[in-house]
């Protein structure tokens, strides 16, 4: 994919990611440096409130940022982001589960005080292998604007 700029990104353009599975060792790994709830680290434990190991949030959120990325969709024209919204975890991951993402622009916006790029929010959503939403969110992002 060739580089997107700001002006790319029309209200009501899609993009999909390619998909992602997730073991129960990146799980673990994950969980244990950085979320060691036991619902996240405990491979025995089916006594907890999702029958048993399931992924971060956290590690979802990343992994889908990723898919995001090697989608070609951030480039060197992205300019960052000033924060992200409405983020929600629908249905746990569990190890095995095959993630697919879409993000759709709902809104573009030029910068009033910076004439170089312009704001692009996003709605993302990430579904399971069987086509059920697990987690959704809403980032604002910039990018350099083509022309200025």
């Amino acid at each position: 994919m060739t580089a997107l700029y700001f002006e790319d990104f029309t209200p009501g353009r899609s993009f999909t990611a390619p998909r992602c599975s997730l073991s129960e060792a990146q799980i673990l790994d994950f969980a244990f440096t950085y979320d060691p709830q036991p619902f996240h680290i405990d491979t025995t434990c089916l006594d907890n409130p999702y029958g048993g190991l399931i992924a971060s949030g956290f590690q979802t959120l990343l992994v889908a940022f990723r898919m995001f990325y090697q989608a070609n969709v951030i480039n060197h024209c992205s300019m960052g982001s000033p924060g992200m919204d409405e983020l929600r975890w629908l249905r746990p991951v569990r190890p095995g589960d095959t993630l697919g993402l879409t993000a759709e622009v709902v809104e573009q916006r030029a910068s009033r005080s910076k004439p170089d790029r312009g704001i692009v929010v996003m709605k993302y959503r990430v579904d399971n292998q069987h086509g059920e939403t697990v987690m959704t969110y809403n980032i604002t992002h910039m990018f350099r604007c083509r022309t200025v």
